[in-house]
This record gives C-alpha cells, structure tokens and sequence, in this order.
C-alpha cells in the first residue's frame, strides 16, 4: 500500500490556494522554511515538481495542475473523517452508559450520581435501570460501559467484580407481629400472605435456590415484577415480602419495618459487569470506583 503523505498534501494545497509561500506558511502556523521542506519532501516521493516558483510569482506545474483536484478531495474527506472521530471522542468523554439494577438504582444511585456530578460536572450519565439479565445483555452488547447486578453465572466474554453483599430481609407493617423481632425464620412465615418478586427475576431465584424445597411450601399470595411494588401492597395491608435490605429504605414516621430473615439467611452479592478486553472511558472509570467506594460505607 502506498504511503500517503497527508502533511505534503497539505502544504501543497496551501501554497496552490494562496499562491504565495509567505501567506501559505502562514496559514498553516508554520515556518518557510517548514513549508518548504514540506513540499520538497512530497515531490521527492513523487518524483515530479509540482510547484514552479520565480521571484516574482508561484505556479503550479503540469503535474500539479494534475494532482490539485485529487489532493483537494483527498484532504477534504480525511478531514471529514477526523472532524468525525473528534466528535466522538468528545461525545464519549461527556457521556457515561450504565446499566443499574432498579432496587439500586432507586435508593442508593442518587447519592452516588452527586458525588460523580461534584467530580465530573457536565458529564451527561444515561442510566438502564433494567432486569440483571437484561443488564447483562446490554454490557455485551455495547450498549452500558459496564452494569451494577447481582453476580450470578460467569461469562466467557464478561468481568465481574464483587462491590458488597447484602441479605434478604422480611417488609412488614410496623404493627405486624413479626415488627418488633430481632429475627424471624423462614418457618415463621408459612402461614403468612407472601408477595413474591417476580418468578424469573435475579432476586426469585435466589430465594428459591436458597429454600430448595421449601419455597413451594411457603404461601405466595401474589406476584410483582418490580420491588417497590411489592412494598407498596405490603404498606397496603395484603401481606409481607422478601426484599434485599438495599432495596429497602426507611424514613422517620414510616409505617414499615424490616426484620432479619434466619434459617437459612439467604444474600445476594451485587458486583459491577464489564465486557472482558475492554477499557472503560475516563468518566466510566470514576463512576464505577464511586460505586466501589460508596459500597464500602453501606
């Protein structure tokens, strides 16, 4: 493949356009004398002259009467391209993809984005608040830098790392009689009216891996997609649920409590995915040690 002397190109067509090398160098921020050797060096790869100079006036020769309107495209598209390029190094300089579990993403991904908006202010953060699987989905695809989830199966393409570990606890009412326990058994909750999260989701399948054959004894009355639904028919009245203990926060006056679950004590490990070989941006870099960092504390 034949070398492209992009630098040479440019100075030709700057000394063609202006017609002086005086004003060429010039626009060009560079030295005569650089001009020239510029210049010099492209005719020497071509082996013709392409500019007749005199005292008087700058003329370009056969040769480059030939090469001006090649040269003309060749440097007009390279600078698309690289106008292109620039652009979206700077888009992805000031834009961060992630992929967030709800139950995270709910409570606990504000305080986080404000610690990353002090540090990286104008950095737009687009957020796929998605399932764990979907998360993964999306991580391999491109579409999340990397993606806050519960850490399952190991991928062949995919790194994950453990940020904190948290359990599954019982959401009552404050009136409940479990709400002034220290701890309550898995037992304890068969005759109860159970919310269950979602048959496929992350959260589900753990639980049920957990109990093994218990879990189809326990008294599953309805069934959510989402946690704070859930919570949401518990602080109506129609029973109690199973929630990771992130998922779940508290404010003064509020009518629910949480509750320890023992025997077994079941927990899920949550731990940022990220495609293998794959080095984040700059901005995704600080988000992702925020998220370490905030996990640390909780």
């Amino acid at each position: 493949m034949e070398r492209v002397d992009f630098l040479g190109l440019q100075a030709f067509l700057s000394i063609a356009n202006w017609g002086s090398f005086n004003r060429a160098a010039a626009s060009l921020n560079l030295s005569q004398a650089a001009l020239s050797h510029r210049l010099k060096k492209l005719e020497d790869e071509l082996g013709v002259k392409l500019v007749a100079r005199t005292t008087r006036q700058v003329t370009l020769t056969p040769a480059g009467v030939d090469l001006l309107p090649s040269a003309q495209r060749i440097v007009e598209e390279l600078s698309q391209i690289f106008g292109k390029l620039r652009a979206q190094g700077r888009e992805s300089q000031d834009l961060v993809r992630i992929g967030c579990l709800p139950t995270i993403a709910s409570s606990h991904l504000p305080l986080i984005l404000q610690r990353f908006g002090q540090r990286d202010p104008g950095v737009l953060v687009r957020i796929l608040d998605h399932s764990a699987t979907a998360i993964v989905e999306r991580v391999r695809a491109g579409e999340a830098e990397f993606g806050v989830t519960i850490m399952s199966a190991q991928h062949y393409d995919l790194d994950i790392a453990p940020i904190h570990q948290e359990p599954f606890v019982l959401v009552c009412r404050a009136g409940h009689r479990f709400a002034g326990e220290k701890a309550v058994t898995w037992s304890d909750l068969r005759d109860e009216r159970l919310v269950k999260i979602g048959e496929q989701t992350g959260n589900n399948l753990l639980i049920a891996a957990g109990l093994g054959g218990r879990y189809a004894e326990m008294g599953w009355t309805y069934e959510v997609h989402r946690v704070a639904t859930a919570i949401g028919l518990v602080l109506g009245g129609l029973g109690i649920t199973v929630v990771p203990r992130l998922a779940f926060q508290t404010s003064p006056g509020s009518d629910l409590v949480a509750v320890p679950l023992r025997g077994p004590s079941i927990s899920r490990t949550i731990g940022i995915v990220t495609r293998r070989g794959h080095t984040l941006s700059s901005p995704a870099e600080r988000l992702a040690r925020i998220f370490r960092e905030y996990f640390q504390t909780v």
